[in-house]
Formats: structure tokens, C-alpha cells, sequence
């Protein structure tokens, strides 16, 4: 499929309120074979997206430990973390100390999962996941731990209003670039 009809198609799915703010941009016209597709997602005429561009103000996670240091990651636990640390240590632990020991080990597999998924979204073609993103459900793309199908799900037309305020919780463990267009969509509800 051509870049063109691409956008357009890409374009026709963006909420209404975010028609005209967010765009989608590719630098170069002339498909190379043994290129990736480079693209840009740009909000407001603002450059936001340029896969793993460090000049961005999204911040971008290089290790392990700075995702743990961040201090506006906040992982939530529940009693399941609790319960599984409470069987793996296999002796009399206080409470809070299983609290420290699950929230660290929640930590440590979200930093891992961040990691992983910039990665990939480094080496990933543009147009490949757009056409993946065209030809997947709305749920899939939301679910899915590729950065750029959940950036393309929240501002699709066809996510509502209800869906947008529910998934709060859920956005709070996803890259901080999702989590920005999230509150760019949920800021025009």
C-alpha cells in the first residue's frame, strides 16, 4: 500500500477531536528495501514520536535501574504479588517487608517489559505496524505491548469515551509516550 493512502486511511480512523492536531509524517518518499520505514507522529505540528528519537521530551529509559529509580512510575500491587513472594520465601516475613519484596519484583518485570518494548519499537517499520494496526480489532492494539499499536488505538475514533476513563489504571504501566497520547485523548473527551 502506498505511504498516501496509508496516512489517509490512518488519518480517516483519528478521533474527531484530534483531526487536524495529530498527523502522521514520513520524511522520505522513496521506499528502500533494506530500510526501515521512518515516520513521524507529530501533535500540533510538534514532532512527539520519531521511534526512540532521544531530543524528544518523552523520556526514554536506557537501563533497568533508571526505570526503577523513576519516581513517577508507580507500580501497583495486589495480594497476589504479596501471596506469591509470601510462597517463595518459605519462612516468617513481616508484611511489610513482602509488601517491598513484591512492589521491587513488579518493578523489576515492568522495567524488563519497557525495555523490551522500546527496543522493539526502535527497530520497527512504520508502515508494517500501521497496515497490522488496519487489519487488527481495536482491543488487540490496545492490549498489545507494541508502543505504536497502543499509540494508534488511543486516538482512534472507535475507542469511546468509557473505554478512555476506564483504562487509567492500565496506562500507568505502559511507556511514558503511550501514556502521553492517552492524556492527549483524554483531554478531548
Amino acid at each position: 500500500m502506498s505511504w498516501s493512502k496509508l496516512k489517509q486511511q490512518l488519518e480517516g480512523f483519528l478521533s474527531p477531536a484530534l483531526n487536524g492536531r495529530v498527523e502522521y509524517r514520513a520524511p522520505g518518499y522513496r521506499y528502500l528495501p533494506d530500510k526501515s520505514g521512518i515516520c513521524y507522529i507529530t501533535v500540533d505540528k510538534k514532532n512527539i514520536l520519531n521511534m526512540s528519537d532521544k531530543t524528544s521530551s518523552i523520556r526514554w529509559y536506557q537501563t533497568e535501574l533508571e526505570v526503577k529509580n523513576d519516581p513517577d512510575i508507580q507500580i501497583p500491587i495486589n495480594n497476589d504479588n504479596i501471596e506469591a513472594v509470601r510462597k517463595d520465601t518459605k519462612g516468617p516475613v513481616p508484611e511489610d517487608r513482602l509488601k517491598v519484596m513484591a512492589r521491587n519484583r513488579r518493578t523489576t518485570e515492568y522495567a524488563k517489559e519497557l525495555l523490551s518494548a522500546q527496543a522493539s519499537l526502535s527497530k520497527s517499520n512504520f508502515i508494517v505496524v500501521a497496515n497490522k494496526f488496519l487489519s487488527t480489532s481495536v482491543e488487540e492494539s490496545i492490549e498489545s505491548n507494541d508502543i505504536l499499536l497502543n499509540i494508534l488505538a488511543l486516538v482512534d475514533r472507535r475507542v469511546g469515551k468509557k473505554r478512555i476513563l476506564n483504562m487509567s489504571e492500565k496506562m500507568k504501566l505502559k511507556h511514558p509516550i503511550v501514556q502521553y497520547f492517552y492524556e492527549l485523548r483524554r483531554n478531548t473527551l
